[in-house]
């Protein structure tokens, strides 16, 4: 199946800003596949009509997508369907691949149940059942990391598969003409800003020289008013960005909730040094004794990161490369397969069907 070209479909509900680590990945994964010569359709929110997150206003969902989606899938018949996320497409997808007794795989990319209790305080095990739902008929739950695999595991989610990112190490690489017009040490963060994330973990520390965030969110105006003393930049695409990396001195990663932290990976590729909490995705690429310091004392951690040589950096992101997860992907596919005559001659649904999940 590795060899052969295919069709294949990638329905997710995250679109933008290009801080996404889980835009990044499916943009990453979709244009390499394509390269290899696979026909691949990536769906995403743009073209549907949609509205603003109730809990995020940056982010835009879906609203009743089925029909349109099933329309859309139906015409591109494709060989295998993966569902990057438990947003309204996902739960579209999912649908439509169960009514037309379609394998599909999915991907565990976002904790959100964790997102969803620093929102709005709901706790996380009322909504962990729902993804165990959303996520046991798949052929494969991809998944980036042992720890998040072990932990998924505990909590009763099955077919779990090993599925690991990658990073551009051509635009993330250490540049000797980056340097940023802030005193120094330049302490970088590049992500969403929202409440799962805390930033605000990150902007408090006692750290001499400057804090440098970059990324937007809900919480970026309200972060600014209350941190004065730190550049926000907003969101940085390609080139831009890849400076900030190249002309920090140190990355620091304060959250607890991300499944991997593809940002890690873009800093050590720019010979960047991690400070991070011993947490999922820390752990398990930067790990006890690797290019980075994890702590508890973020503060600690992010000056002992100062110390790590940033060849050691460079070296051990270039591990990380997108061409061995894209194979990678490709083989955790499920096909269509038989069923694929019966995608082709299928209706799409009724309307009376709604669009329950």
């Amino acid at each position: 199946m590795a060899d052969a070209a295919m069709r294949i479909a990638i329905v997710s509900d995250a679109c933008d800003p290009p801080t996404n680590g889980v835009t990044r990945t499916f943009t990453q994964v979709s244009e390499r596949l394509r390269r290899r010569g696979h026909d691949v359709i990536l769906i995403t929110p743009p073209g549907f009509a949609t509205i603003e997150c109730p809990t995020d206003p940056g982010i835009r969902l879906a609203v009743a997508p089925y029909r349109q989606l099933a329309r859309r899938l139906d015409e591109f018949r494709p060989d295998a369907i993966h569902v990057a996320t438990e947003g309204p497409l996902g739960f579209a997808a999912r649908r439509y691949c169960l009514r037309r007794e379609l394998p599909f795989t999915t991907s565990f990319t976002t904790r959100f149940p964790e997102a969803i209790h620093a929102r709005m305080r709901i706790p996380a095990a009322w909504t962990y059942p729902l993804l165990r739902r959303f996520h046991r008929p798949a052929a494969a739950l991809m998944v980036g990391t042992a720890s998040l695999r072990a932990e998924l595991a505990e909590r009763g989610f099955t077919n779990l598969a090993a599925w690991t990112r990658g990073v551009d190490t051509e635009l993330f690489r250490p540049r000797a003409d980056a340097a940023l017009p802030y005193p120094r040490p330049i302490w970088l963060h590049v992500g969403r800003i929202a409440p799962e994330k805390s930033v605000e973990d990150f902007l408090r520390l006692p750290l001499e020289g400057t804090k440098l965030v970059v990324g937007d969110g809900s919480l970026l105006a309200d972060l600014r008013r209350r941190h004065p003393e730190a550049v926000f930049t907003g969101t940085l695409r390609g080139e831009d960005l890849a400076r900030h990396y190249a002309g920090s001195d140190a990355f620091v990663f304060p959250s607890r909730t991300d499944t991997f932290g593809l940002v890690l990976l873009e800093a050590l590729a720019s010979g960047l040094p991690v400070a991070a909490y011993p947490v999922t995705g820390p752990l398990d690429i930067i790990g006890r004794e690797g290019p980075g310091v994890l702590d508890e004392d973020l503060g600690r951690a992010a000056r002992g990161a100062l110390a790590i040589p940033r060849e050691r950096c460079r070296q051990h992101a270039l591990a990380y490369d997108w061409e061995t997860c894209v194979t990678r992907f490709v083989e955790l596919l499920h096909p269509v397969g038989a069923a694929r005559a019966g995608l082709r001659g299928t209706a799409p649904a009724s309307p009376a069907c709604g669009d329950r999940a």
